[in-house]
């Protein structure tokens, strides 16, 4: 099976190129939706989408440029695993999607506790977020919402509305502490705790953009 890799960017100017080269042996498209950090990519072999704003507009514009089986869809301040492909194969050989474990880059042992009540309700619900590197076969994947926010959590319940099987892999990503440092790690995770039970009580997540804060 080949690996499509679709990072949707805004204003990544400082980050790309690092987290290109971290990634060998698949397909790279980079969907940006203002074509500054598009001019800043340095190797030739990435496929270099302009789409229109928005997290989900620009992954379901970078899915119809993918040529590969699978699509992981990666954010670009999360890095993936040693030997990430091979988690990725192994989990749909028995699975239509699945996700990494959550890794947060930082050292702060509170962390560890985000990382465990994450890790344990996504265990439970089969909802990874997006900063968890959600993969899925091209063939089960049918679009992402046009939501500001929200956009991974919605296509995770479709596909269990779909009755699609689910694996999570046993390896972690690493995705960056930034807006946890930038906002306060207590508000940040209270907040999206309230965000999502908002959410899932019925709020629209056009409601709930201004309460996230800066999306693109």
């Amino acid at each position: 099976m080949t690996i499509s890799v679709i990072i949707p960017v805004f204003n990544e100017q400082n980050s790309i190129n690092e987290a290109v080269k971290r990634l060998k042996n698949c397909e790279i498209i980079v969907s940006d939706c203002n074509g500054r950090t598009l001019d800043v990519i340095s190797d030739e072999n990435v496929k270099k989408i302009l789409s229109l704003k928005g997290r989900g507009v620009q992954m379901n514009r970078g899915t119809r440029s993918a040529s590969g089986d699978i699509l992981l869809f990666l954010h670009c301040d999360t890095i993936l695993p040693e030997n990430w492909q091979e988690s990725v194969e192994n989990c749909l050989e028995s699975a239509d999607y699945g996700a990494f474990l959550l890794g947060i880059d930082s050292n702060i042992p509170v962390f560890r506790v985000i990382e465990f009540f994450s890790n344990m309700r996504c265990r439970l619900t089969k909802i990874p977020y997006g900063d968890q590197a959600i993969f899925m076969k091209k063939e089960c994947f049918k679009g992402y919402q046009n939501y500001p926010i929200f956009e991974d959590f919605r296509l995770m319940q479709d596909a269990k509305r779909a009755k699609l099987k689910f694996r999570l892999a046993g390896k972690k990503v690493k995705t960056s502490a930034r807006r946890w440092e930038k906002e306060g790690v207590l508000y940040t995770t209270f907040r999206n705790w309230i965000l999502t039970l908002r959410y899932l009580s019925g709020t629209h997540p056009d409601r709930l953009k201004k309460q996230y804060g800066d999306t693109r």
